[in-house]
Protein backbone atom coordinates (compact mmCIF):
# COMPACT_ATOMS: atom_id res chain seq x y z
CA UNK A 1 0.00 0.00 0.00
CA UNK A 2 1.05 3.65 -0.48
CA UNK A 3 0.86 6.95 0.92
CA UNK A 4 2.32 10.26 2.14
CA UNK A 5 3.61 11.66 5.05
CA UNK A 6 2.59 15.25 6.13
CA UNK A 7 5.53 16.54 4.34
CA UNK A 8 4.92 14.86 1.50
CA UNK A 9 7.41 12.01 1.58
CA UNK A 10 6.04 8.95 0.19
CA UNK A 11 5.73 5.52 2.37
CA UNK A 12 4.40 1.99 1.74
CA UNK A 13 3.11 -0.44 4.29
CA UNK A 14 3.30 -4.23 3.50
CA UNK A 15 0.65 -6.31 5.04
CA UNK A 16 0.92 -10.19 5.63
CA UNK A 17 -2.10 -12.12 6.93
CA UNK A 18 -2.75 -15.82 7.01
CA UNK A 19 -5.17 -17.22 4.66
CA UNK A 20 -6.43 -19.39 7.36
CA UNK A 21 -7.30 -17.89 10.32
CA UNK A 22 -7.00 -14.05 8.52
CA UNK A 23 -4.00 -13.27 11.52
CA UNK A 24 -2.26 -10.12 10.73
CA UNK A 25 0.86 -11.63 10.64
CA UNK A 26 2.70 -8.34 9.79
CA UNK A 27 1.78 -4.75 8.83
CA UNK A 28 5.18 -3.23 8.15
CA UNK A 29 6.01 0.55 7.23
CA UNK A 30 8.84 1.54 5.37
CA UNK A 31 9.69 4.50 3.07
CA UNK A 32 10.32 1.73 0.37
CA UNK A 33 10.28 -1.89 0.09
CA UNK A 34 12.88 -3.70 -1.83
CA UNK A 35 12.77 -7.42 -1.77
CA UNK A 36 16.06 -7.58 0.51
CA UNK A 37 13.56 -6.06 3.11
CA UNK A 38 10.64 -8.43 2.26
CA UNK A 39 12.54 -11.70 2.49
CA UNK A 40 13.91 -10.48 6.08
CA UNK A 41 10.33 -9.68 6.81
CA UNK A 42 9.90 -13.16 6.21
CA UNK A 43 12.36 -14.97 8.02
CA UNK A 44 11.48 -13.77 10.94
CA UNK A 45 7.79 -14.64 10.36
CA UNK A 46 8.72 -17.55 9.24
CA UNK A 47 11.34 -17.94 12.22
CA UNK A 48 8.26 -17.58 14.75
CA UNK A 49 5.42 -19.20 12.80
CA UNK A 50 6.92 -21.83 10.84
CA UNK A 51 7.13 -21.87 6.62
CA UNK A 52 3.37 -21.84 4.51
CA UNK A 53 3.56 -24.27 1.38
CA UNK A 54 2.98 -20.84 0.09
CA UNK A 55 2.84 -17.35 -0.67
CA UNK A 56 0.28 -15.41 -2.47
CA UNK A 57 1.38 -12.37 -3.88
CA UNK A 58 0.68 -9.25 -6.57
CA UNK A 59 3.30 -9.15 -9.45
CA UNK A 60 5.09 -5.85 -7.86
CA UNK A 61 8.71 -5.45 -8.47
CA UNK A 62 9.49 -6.93 -4.97
CA UNK A 63 7.94 -10.35 -5.38
CA UNK A 64 9.38 -10.54 -8.98
CA UNK A 65 12.77 -10.10 -8.26
CA UNK A 66 15.56 -12.89 -7.92
CA UNK A 67 15.79 -12.14 -4.56
CA UNK A 68 12.45 -12.97 -3.61
CA UNK A 69 12.22 -16.13 -5.66
CA UNK A 70 15.56 -17.91 -4.81
CA UNK A 71 14.32 -16.87 -1.25
CA UNK A 72 11.33 -19.23 -1.42
CA UNK A 73 12.46 -21.98 -3.37
CA UNK A 74 15.54 -22.28 -1.01
CA UNK A 75 12.36 -22.70 1.40
CA UNK A 76 10.60 -24.73 -0.49
CA UNK A 77 7.39 -22.47 -0.57
CA UNK A 78 5.45 -22.08 -3.43
CA UNK A 79 5.01 -18.77 -5.06
CA UNK A 80 1.26 -17.83 -5.70
CA UNK A 81 1.31 -15.20 -8.05
CA UNK A 82 -2.55 -13.39 -8.36
CA UNK A 83 -3.42 -12.36 -12.09
CA UNK A 84 -2.61 -8.45 -12.84
CA UNK A 85 -6.52 -7.00 -12.89
CA UNK A 86 -7.98 -10.12 -10.80
CA UNK A 87 -7.67 -8.49 -7.15
CA UNK A 88 -10.31 -11.39 -6.36
CA UNK A 89 -7.73 -14.14 -6.21
CA UNK A 90 -6.07 -12.53 -3.19
CA UNK A 91 -9.45 -11.20 -1.62
CA UNK A 92 -8.51 -11.86 2.14
CA UNK A 93 -5.72 -9.46 1.95
CA UNK A 94 -7.72 -6.74 -0.62
CA UNK A 95 -10.41 -6.74 2.43
CA UNK A 96 -7.34 -6.23 4.97
CA UNK A 97 -6.12 -3.91 2.83
CA UNK A 98 -9.41 -1.79 2.84
CA UNK A 99 -9.91 -1.58 6.82
CA UNK A 100 -6.37 -0.84 7.25
CA UNK A 101 -6.92 2.15 4.57
CA UNK A 102 -10.40 3.05 6.31
CA UNK A 103 -8.93 2.79 9.60
CA UNK A 104 -5.21 4.21 9.57
CA UNK A 105 -4.18 5.33 6.12
CA UNK A 106 -7.58 7.74 5.65
CA UNK A 107 -8.16 8.75 9.21
CA UNK A 108 -4.69 10.11 10.35
CA UNK A 109 -2.02 13.04 9.01
CA UNK A 110 1.59 11.26 9.84
CA UNK A 111 3.92 13.65 10.89
CA UNK A 112 6.76 10.67 10.08
CA UNK A 113 7.40 7.40 9.50
CA UNK A 114 7.34 6.34 13.48
CA UNK A 115 3.76 7.55 13.72
CA UNK A 116 2.76 5.23 11.16
CA UNK A 117 4.32 2.25 12.58
CA UNK A 118 3.76 2.63 16.23
CA UNK A 119 -0.25 3.65 14.77
CA UNK A 120 -0.16 -0.11 12.44
CA UNK A 121 1.24 -2.02 15.38
CA UNK A 122 -1.55 -0.65 17.35
CA UNK A 123 -4.18 -1.80 14.71
CA UNK A 124 -3.09 -4.72 13.82
CA UNK A 125 -2.58 -6.03 17.54
CA UNK A 126 -6.44 -4.72 17.54
CA UNK A 127 -7.62 -6.40 14.44
CA UNK A 128 -5.85 -9.66 16.05
CA UNK A 129 -7.43 -9.61 19.21
CA UNK A 130 -11.34 -7.84 18.47
CA UNK A 131 -12.10 -7.98 14.78
CA UNK A 132 -14.62 -10.76 14.36
CA UNK A 133 -15.15 -12.54 11.38
CA UNK A 134 -17.98 -14.14 10.25
CA UNK A 135 -15.37 -16.99 8.37
CA UNK A 136 -14.22 -17.78 11.63
CA UNK A 137 -18.06 -18.28 13.48
CA UNK A 138 -17.78 -14.40 14.68
CA UNK A 139 -14.68 -15.22 16.12
CA UNK A 140 -11.05 -12.84 16.18
CA UNK A 141 -8.56 -14.41 14.22
CA UNK A 142 -6.53 -15.17 17.78
CA UNK A 143 -9.94 -16.61 19.57
CA UNK A 144 -9.98 -18.94 16.20
CA UNK A 145 -6.24 -20.14 17.03
CA UNK A 146 -7.19 -20.39 20.58
CA UNK A 147 -10.36 -22.80 19.80
CA UNK A 148 -8.79 -25.44 17.92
Amino acid sequence: MHDVLENGRKFRVLNLIDDHNREALAVEAAHSFPSERVVDLLDRITDYRGKPEGIRVDNGSEFISHNFKNWCSDQEINILYTQPGKPTQNAYIERFNRYFREDILDAYIFEDINDVKELSENWRNDYNHYHPHKSLLGMSPLDFINVK
